[in-house]
């Protein structure tokens, strides 16, 4: 990640972190709260993990009701453990969380739910089902979606041809391997397809997936075509094709489509494509709010999805105010 665009993030994390807390604050201090509804976050140093921050926050401003207590993990599964540990011992009356991983959450998500506190788990899935409800996007159909665009990109079902890069989120959360398993349901079936990578980690994170791709590019003559498990990563990896005077001859899928991010690189020719995985914050609030209002809810709220192509993502923009 260049130098600048280090420093605008830090900038924009950093103000999102400050608002969060203050809004913690001022509700720990609100005498008229029917309500203590935790939330627990996995990480607030990645785009999308921000403006999921920042949907839950503004959707709990609309129930005077409510005081929304935040946490953030930090990027660590420890942290996050801790954080929802804390809640507990706090006894509100609902646990949202969204896992940094599926496996190391599960333990501390059962010790809150033998508290006879109900979760709702946001995004990322854990191994149990005891919890209330599920929300978020079904990450194998975008991915299936984004196998089935890449195939049309690199000439179509059956005849298909092109080397791809793909770069994964974390080995140790489920949208990852969805992500993959969705893609490659479509991308498999064709002989002229070859996949270069075995299960690169970007973590997330731009600038690793920047330099997976710098590596890439280093070791391949040809590549034709990356996927990104989302858009900073494909991002990232444009930028290290950019650099290498290589971009103009590859295209980048990446998914998540915030307005200021995806759908902005999509509309300047940078990426070719992203699909929206919209934050489950404000839908799993809002559900919480109707579960302790002893009205029943779904096992699984699935949110939907939407192919953002250069024919798209201008007006997306506009109806975003960019």
């Amino acid at each position: 990640m260049k130098r600048r665009d280090m420093l605008k993030f830090a900038v924009v994390t950093t103000a999102l972190f400050t608002t969060t807390s203050l809004f913690a604050t001022h509700g720990a201090l609100a005498q008229d709260k029917k309500w203590r509804i935790g939330f627990s976050q996995a990480t607030t140093i990645e785009p999308w993990r921000a403006q999921f921050n920042k949907d839950i926050i503004a959707e709990a401003a609309k129930h005077p009701e409510v005081e929304l207590i935040i946490t953030d993990g930090e990027d660590k599964t420890e942290k996050q453990v801790a954080d929802v540990e804390n809640l507990i011992r706090q006894e509100v009356n609902a646990l949202l969380i969204s896992p940094k991983e599926s496996a190391g959450l599960t333990g501390v998500v059962q010790q809150a739910i033998d508290a006879k506190i109900p979760v709702f788990v946001l995004d990322r899935n854990v191994e149990t089902d005891k919890y209330v409800q599920f929300v978020g996007g079904d990450n194998k159909l975008i991915g299936r979606a984004a196998g089935e665009y890449a195939v049309e990109l690199l000439g179509g079902p059956g005849k298909a041809q092109g080397n791809v890069v793909e770069i994964w989120g974390g080995m140790g959360t489920q949208p990852a391997h969805d992500r993959h398993d969705g893609f490659h349901e479509f991308t498999d079936k064709e002989p002229g397809i070859k996949n270069l990578l075995d299960q690169q980690s970007g973590d997330w994170k731009q600038d690793q997936a920047y330099n997976i791709m710098a590596t890439a590019l280093r070791n391949n003559e040809k590549i034709d075509l990356v996927y990104g498990h989302n858009d900073p990563m494909a991002y990232g990896a444009y930028l290290a094709a950019k650099d290498a005077g290589r971009e103009k001859d590859i295209k980048f899928i990446g998914i998540d489509a915030l307005p200021g991010e995806g759908v902005t690189w999509v509309n300047n020719g940078e990426l070719s494509a992203t699909f929206l995985y919209a934050t489950p914050g404000a839908e799993g609030l809002r559900q919480a709010i109707k579960y302790l209002g002893g009205e029943k809810v779904e096992k699984n709220v699935v949110l939907p999805t939407l192919k953002v192509t250069k024919e798209n993502a201008g007006q997306i923009m506009k109806d975003n105010g960019l």
